[in-house]
């Protein structure tokens, strides 16, 4: 396994999209060929499947200094109002690009940190989008808690909304571990948020795990997943660290590359996490999620529903995902548009009423064709290859998944190439075959994480 670690441990897509963001070609992409992308893709699937909404809430009290996400810290919670009125402006000015109610399947409120703001803001924000929607039989609303900050109001009030799924990053529990990437949680408060959360009914309790922090090393990371598992949530996020400090505004300072685990060390922790997982009862799913066999990630993979997009592995699909707020991304399947980054800028172009994109990318024929191996692979683990009738330069994928073949990461017959248990782990090497994207225009500076 070291050989492999040394061979494929290069910078790669974590591919929430295809084509990653650094690949989008914004000389074809305009704000209206947005909104026609939107327009087409509401007429063909709001009936049928209905829409997904991402409201991205940027705002955190403190950096944590491990996190690569679009954020503002404040202490002023001032703030909130003014950011959330200029989302439902937003949700207005995506309403009237269509002809009907949409049908809302799935919501999602991620950060910076929604348990920012508080209840009752969070409650005004979404009645104002659910009294202009239909809402289907069994919605997936979820969102992200920080166990410091998540209330039980929190709890209560988003439940009584439809909510039934919350997410909590936990990271990690050494002590050292958290004062380098700033976030001091002791595990009685996530203890705390998780029991309230069951208490009020809540059927799926995630929480978050990243190996490959700073001054991790094996025996804190087994204590960690080991406490984690003391509360028995229903699906485990695994994540690897995203070195990423030359991006701008990730914050990544604490600590040095000198401080975090190296390639061997790294894949340790998650080669014996991940044993560790199984061994207590956890099924992995896609690549870095793991969970009981009753939560509906992993029911979804065994129906091979499972989908992949800017909010993760989702259990179910939609075509149509509108991100509403600053920095989100949205996806037509036809498009991505990425919204302005800053909060100002933001509130600026919605009060102007315009759509607050600032790039995107229009899919061709071959990015379709090349994204839905991706999702194949990233979701399910196989995807179905025919060499013969695909884009001349996709020879040269077949070249290098044989030699993956010969290490053992892919089988590959009668045109179907599945990723091995072996090959779990390079999940994003195999993806990164298909990319043709990056194949034409490799980096000439480092602009993704490593893999491993």
């Amino acid at each position: 396994m070291n050989s492999l670690i040394d061979k494929y441990n290069i910078p790669g897509p974590r591919y929430t999209s295809y084509p990653t963001v650094p690949y989008w070609d914004e000389s074809t992409f305009s704000p209206e060929q947005w909104k026609q992308s939107v327009i087409r893709s509401f007429h063909e699937s709001n009936a049928e499947e209905g829409i997904s909404i991402y409201i991205h809430l940027p705002f955190c009290e403190a950096l944590c200094t491990f996190c690569a996400c679009h954020k503002r810290i404040t202490k002023q919670h001032s703030v909130e109002i003014p950011y959330l009125e200029s989302v439902l402006k937003e949700w207005k000015l995506y309403l009237e690009l269509f002809e009907e109610k949409p049908k809302l399947k799935e919501l999602h409120l991620g950060g910076g940190t929604p348990t920012f703001f508080s209840p009752e803001n969070l409650k005004t924000l979404l009645e104002g989008i659910f009294s202009t929607v239909e809402i289907v039989e069994h919605p997936e609303f979820s969102f992200e808690g920080h166990p410091n900050n998540t209330t039980k109001n929190h709890l209560q009030t988003l439940y009584d909304l439809g909510f039934r799924r919350v997410s909590f990053g936990v990271q990690d529990y050494d002590p050292k571990v958290q004062k380098a990437i700033n976030r001091i949680q002791p595990f009685e408060k996530v203890k705390e948020v998780t029991e309230w959360a069951r208490e009020i009914g809540y059927r799926g309790v995630s929480h978050d795990l990243v190996f490959g922090l700073p001054h991790q090393h094996w025996d804190a990371m087994e204590y960690t997943i080991r406490k984690t598992l003391e509360l028995k949530p229903d699906r485990l996020a695994f994540y690897s660290y995203a070195h990423v400090p030359w991006v701008k505004g990730v914050g990544q300072r604490g600590f040095d590359e000198n401080d975090l685990p190296g390639g061997e060390e790294k894949r340790r922790l998650y080669e014996d996490g991940k044993e560790l997982l199984q061994e207590l009862g956890y099924i992995e799913v896609g690549m870095d999620h793991f969970s009981l066999e009753h939560d509906d990630l992993y029911q979804s993979q065994i129906q091979k529903k499972l989908h992949r997009n800017f909010m993760g592995y989702t259990s179910s699909k939609t075509q149509l995902m509108v991100g509403l707020g600053m920095s989100s991304i949205s996806d037509s399947w036809y498009a991505f548009a990425q919204n302005v980054k800053t909060v100002e800028e933001y509130q600026k172009m919605v009060e102007e009423g315009h759509i607050p994109v600032v790039k995107g990318h229009i899919m061709n024929k071959e990015d379709l064709m090349v994204r839905r191996h991706i999702l194949n692979l990233m979701c399910q683990l196989e995807t179905t290859f025919d060499i013969h009738n695909s884009f001349p330069e996709l020879e040269n994928a077949f070249e290098m998944l044989k030699e993956m073949e010969r290490d053992e990461l892919v089988e590959i017959s009668n045109n179907q190439i599945k990723i091995t248990e072996k090959g779990r782990a390079f999940t994003r090497n195999v993806a990164m075959v298909f990319d043709l994207r990056m194949m034409r225009n490799k980096p000439e500076t480092r602009i993704f994480s490593m893999t491993i």
